[in-house]
């Protein structure tokens, strides 16, 4: 079974930006935004991913990525 990959940290480090102002827009607790970052969500919350596409300016297919288990 493959797995989908949050690269929101990736994404956080290549445009510079700060955990507080993604917090500040997107209206999450930085608990959650982090749980983001590292990927460790096991449930994601489509209006904060549609929130923090606005935010970043990119699609959800700039986030998510599935990486197929290799056999």
């Amino acid at each position: 079974m493959g797995r989908v990959n949050i690269k929101l940290g990736e994404l956080m480090k290549e445009r510079g930006l700060s955990k507080n102002k993604i917090c500040k827009f997107c209206d999450i607790q930085r608990s959650q935004l982090n749980k983001y970052i590292s990927n460790d969500m096991t449930r994601v919350d489509l209006s904060i991913l549609a929130r923090m596409c606005d935010y970043l300016e990119c699609s959800v297919e700039d986030l998510l990525e599935y990486q197929r288990d290799e056999q």
